[in-house]
Formats: structure tokens, sequence, C-alpha cells
């Protein structure tokens, strides 16, 4: 490869609470170039240095495969976040604490020697619906929305090819934030509560649908309140289909059929409901999308 990539060609970079991800993108294609990408743990309680220091060592590898010196970088990262300068605002959440208030932009520009203007930042979870809008689950729709489920509850929104994050996660729920009970700890919190005991994850409780009544009962409670959630969203943003991802949306099949029916009985119109096609290139995808025309 030349020592520089083509305007059609990012290095697309998805922020995980435990992970990096890297690929350079072919924005052209949807596809990543020579099926190269790095994942790396990341300490996500680290000190601040540890930490971006680990994201620049990833970032490099990639370049020294790939034969270049230099790339504009696409960040996939999760919020709360100010992405169009670059700064940090995530506290209270339990990781990438030490990053609070930084400049990201500024301290991984200083640490790779590359402009500060190739290195961009857009929501995960917009991240996530722009890549299966240009070439996944969500391809040939003008009005989507999408829901990840996992460690949060992340929520986007597309209309006539314009992706946005609305933060609804946070939306008031009981008291609390409807994430703290649509998420993989609201699923916890639910077996919890019927059955006394902690599950160490969502696959857990997954893999004891069959067999335990106790596991069933909190998959039961967990998609409850989804469903208030998704009559909510789709109400308020009509859309033509709905894009699931997340961890927990391997166990979609558990619940779906009670679901898909009681937005039946709610909604005006139910979206289209497709299961995210591409996995984790689709964050890296929107990532990069970041240096798109439209962006």
């Amino acid at each position: 490869m030349n020592k520089m990539m083509s305007d059609q060609q990012i290095l697309g970079i998805d922020i995980g609470g435990s992970h990096i991800t890297a690929g350079f993108i072919d924005l052209s294609s949807g596809e990543i170039i020579d099926n190269k990408v790095i994942r790396k743990h990341v300490d996500c309680h680290a000190p601040a240095n540890e930490i971006l220091n680990g994201w620049c060592s990833a970032i490099k590898e990639l370049w020294n495969q790939a034969g270049v010196q230099r790339a504009r970088l696409g960040f996939a990262m999760p919020g709360p976040f100010d992405y169009e300068n670059g700064i940090s605002l995530i506290i209270g959440v339990a990781k990438y604490e030490a990053l609070y208030k930084m400049n990201i932009r500024e301290e991984l520009a200083n640490r790779l020697h590359i402009p500060a203007s190739d290195i961009r930042f857009r929501n995960d979870a917009e991240a996530f619906l722009e890549g299966e809008l240009l070439f996944g689950a969500a391809k040939g729709f003008n009005h989507a929305i999408g829901i990840t489920l996992g460690t949060g509850l992340g929520t986007a929104v597309s209309h006539n090819g314009v992706t946005v994050h609305p933060a609804l996660g946070m939306h008031p729920y009981k008291g609390e934030y409807i994430e703290d009970y649509v998420s993989t700890r609201g699923l916890i919190r639910a077996y919890r509560e019927v059955s006394g005991q902690d599950a160490p994850n969502a696959k857990f409780i997954a893999d004891r649908y069959d067999t335990d009544e106790l596991a069933r009962k909190a998959f039961d409670s967990f998609s409850n309140h989804l469903i208030w959630f998704l009559d909510f969203f789709i109400r308020r943003e009509q859309p033509e289909v709905l894009i699931v991802g997340g961890n927990i949306a391997n166990s979609w099949h558990l619940y779906s059929d009670k679901l898909e029916k009681a937005l039946a009985s709610t909604v005006k119109k139910v979206p289209v409901i497709k299961m995210a096609a591409l996995g984790e290139p689709a964050a890296l995808i929107g990532g990069a999308a970041c240096f798109a025309v439209n962006h």
C-alpha cells in the first residue's frame, strides 16, 4: 500500500468497555481492507496515559501492517462524549473515568503525530446504525432506528441519510433510566429479583432459559421493559425498519414473538424488525463514515 491511504480508505475504530477494535475501511465498498482487524484488550479503569497509549499502540500496529505512516481515524465512541470537540464526558459509569474532560482528539494527535483534523468521533450506537444503513440490514431504508442491547442501551435514528444519536438510554423510567432495565445489568437485576442469585452475564441467564423457570421470568421482565421502550421509540420516530444489535440481541428469539404481538396491539404501524447483519464491522464502517461526503 501507499504511505497514505486514499480518500475512501479510513481507519475505523470501535472503543468498547474493555477493548479497542480497528480496521481499514474502504468506504466505496464497505469492505475491511485485506480483512485485517486488530482487537486489543484495554483496561477501562487504568490511568489516562495507559488507556491512550494502548489505543495508539493498536493503531500503530495496524498502520505498520498496512505499510502506511498515517491515516485518518474515525472513532465509534461510547458516551457521554462531546463528539464535535473530541472531549470525553464519561463519568459515573465505571469505565474510562480517567479520561473525563480530556481533549482526546488533541491527545491522540500528539501521540500519533497527525493533524487533529484527521481524527473524528461519533457515538458508537450511531456508528452501528450508519454501518448497517450503508452496507447491512438497513440498506435501502430512508427511515430507520437502531438499538444495541448490551452494557447499556444504545439508540440511533436515521432519516433521509442523516444518522444521529438521541441518547434515549437516559430516558427517565420508573425513577431511574430505561437502560437500567433494558441492558445486561437490567437483565441480571431481573434475575436477581426472582432468584436471589447473581448471574455473571446475560449469556448465563439465556443458556438456562429452557430449563430454568426463573431465567424465563427474568427475560419476561426484561422484555416487558423493552416493549415499553420500543413502543415509545417507534411512536416518536415512525421508522420503516428497526435494527437490533448488541450482545443480548443473540437472545432475541426468546422474546421476539411476545414483543412483536405487544407492539402490534399498540403501535399503528410496526416497522420491519431485523437483526444487525454486519456484527462488529458495522461500528468500524460507521466510524470511518465520519469522513464520508455527507458528514
